[in-house]
């Protein structure tokens, strides 16, 4: 077991907190937390996302994750920029502040880009390309900022979209959200980054 707890933050919108889950040990946080605990961590963990949140909102996120000193940063955020249509750079801006004030506090931190809302039940048909083109541009620019700032993109977004693409029950009952089954598969996808990230940081502090 690592010899201090590894405190891990989960930042950002309705997916981060874990909208749509049957239980609270299906959200993001909570996986992403057992699957580091089977790994040999002793995690603590904070969920400081905010449902409905888009990228200029994680600045307040940020400050309430002063006091705790963490580790290792979870970011999920873009699905609420692209619905309400903020501007690509003014979103990735945000968002790089953002990583750049966990950064510099010593956090490690793992962005999970903006879903492809093409793939929701309730976008038309003849929509989807453009819905799709405007995910990709979001999620473009994001990879492009959070590496520029110190961080890592968890590339989850075609593996994720084609599962939910493919899988009415990945969404819950309102069609929007992730379901249980839904968090699992985002689960599946992301966790492999943040290993990757966990373990980095519990090398280096044992060399």
């Amino acid at each position: 077991m690592a010899s201090t707890p590894l405190r891990l933050l989960v930042l950002g919108d309705s997916i981060a907190f874990g909208t749509g889950a049957a239980r609270a040990e299906d959200t993001l946080g909570r996986r992403i937390t057992a699957t580091l605990t089977r790994d040999g961590f002793d995690v603590d963990l904070h969920v400081l996302a905010v449902p409905g949140a888009v990228s200029a909102d994680l600045a307040a996120q940020v400050r309430r994750a002063e006091p705790l000193d963490a580790d290792l940063a979870v970011v999920v955020i873009g699905a609420n920029d692209l619905a309400r249509f903020v501007p690509p750079e003014q979103a990735a801006r945000a968002l790089a502040t953002a990583v750049g004030a966990l950064r510099s506090r010593g956090t490690d931190v793992v962005v999970v880009p903006a879903p492809d809302m093409s793939s929701v039940p309730f976008i038309p048909p003849a929509f989807r390309a453009l819905v799709r083109a405007a995910c990709v541009q979001l999620q473009q620019r994001q990879a492009e900022v959070v590496e520029a700032a110190g961080g890592s993109v968890a590339g989850v977004a075609a593996e994720v979209a084609s599962a939910f693409a493919a899988d009415p029950a990945m969404f819950s009952g309102d069609r929007f959200h992730p379901s249980s089954a839904g968090y699992a598969r985002i689960a599946a996808a992301l966790t492999p980054a943040v290993l990757d990230a966990a373990r980095a940081r519990r090398d280096d502090a044992a060399a």
